[in-house]
Formats: structure tokens, sequence, C-alpha cells
């Protein structure tokens, strides 16, 4: 196909929603799609001409945002001493308080476990489709979305990070 446009349209939204829930920035989950976007058209002729579209646009969208993260945790965050992030007046609903507990319990996952959850539990991917975007076998997928789960779960309903030992 000569134009990629009309197979690569319909997937902006779902790309949009994973890229915010990896980053809780609208800008830079903006920026992420375009980036992947970007991508995908300039390397269109180097993609399998069978493959799915959504996989490979997903794949691309979590190497960058890996890349990214990875990069930023080398250089450390940026903070402006003057701004504030405490909002005026304290949220009253209980709900979210709720999501924003689930949401700061995802970000304590570790990158692999966190995007798995997001492809599988909210973009609807199934074990085989995250299996070829992370480019792993699918016992290793379905073994760390487990782990993921019990460890967000653990997160959620205590507060802390459970780290695991190592016994000799």
């Amino acid at each position: 196909m000569a134009d990629p446009g009309p197979l690569i349209e319909p997937h902006i939204p779902a790309l949009r929603r994973y890229a915010f829930a990896l980053v809780r920035d609208r800008d830079r989950a903006d920026d992420l799609v375009q980036d992947t976007l970007e991508r995908a058209l300039s390397r269109w002729l180097l993609r399998r001409a069978d493959g799915d579209v959504r996989a490979w646009l997903f794949a691309i969208l979590r190497n960058l945002h890996v890349s990214t993260w990875r990069r930023d945790r080398r250089h450390g965050a940026a903070v402006a001493i003057d701004e504030t992030t405490m909002p005026a007046v304290a949220a009253r609903q209980d709900t979210a308080l709720e999501v924003h507990d689930v949401l700061a319990a995802l970000d304590q996952l570790p990158e692999e476990q966190k995007s798995l959850l997001l492809l599988v539990g909210v973009e609807d991917f199934s074990y085989d489709d995250a299996a070829r975007i992370l480019d792993m076998p699918i016992g290793t997928v379905m073994s760390r979305l487990s782990r993921a789960r019990q460890r967000l779960r653990s997160v959620v309903e205590t507060g802390k990070v459970t780290l695991l030992r190592r016994v000799k």
C-alpha cells in the first residue's frame, strides 16, 4: 500500500491513551505519539508486510518511551525551585483518590512490568500480541504479568513495595 495513513490513523487514539498512561503528562504523551508516528512513517517500508500494524506501532511507542526513560534517569530530573506542585484545594472525591493511589502504585512497578500491565490491562492486547510487541516468549509475558498484578495489588493494599529476597 502506497499511503500508510489510512492504516495508521485509526490507532492514534489508542496510542495517545497508552502514551498518557506511561508518562502521565498530556504534552509529553503527545510528543511521544508524534515521535512514534514519525518513526513509523519514515520506516514504513521496513516493516513486515504481513505484520499487525497496531502491534508494530505500540512496539515503536514503547521502545521510544523506554529509551527516553533511561536517558532521563541517567540525567536526573530537572525541577524548578520556585514551582509548587501542591494543589490549592485538596481533592475530596474518593474515586479520584483511589485512582491516584493506583497510578502511584503503578509508577512503583519496574518498567517492564508496568508497560506489560498497561498493554494487556488497559489496551486489551492479547498475550500473543504483547509478546510480539515486547519481543519475548509468551511464557515470560504470562509470568511477568502475574508478578506485576500481584505486586500492584500488594502496593495498593499496603502502600509498600515488597522487594524479593534471594535465598541461597
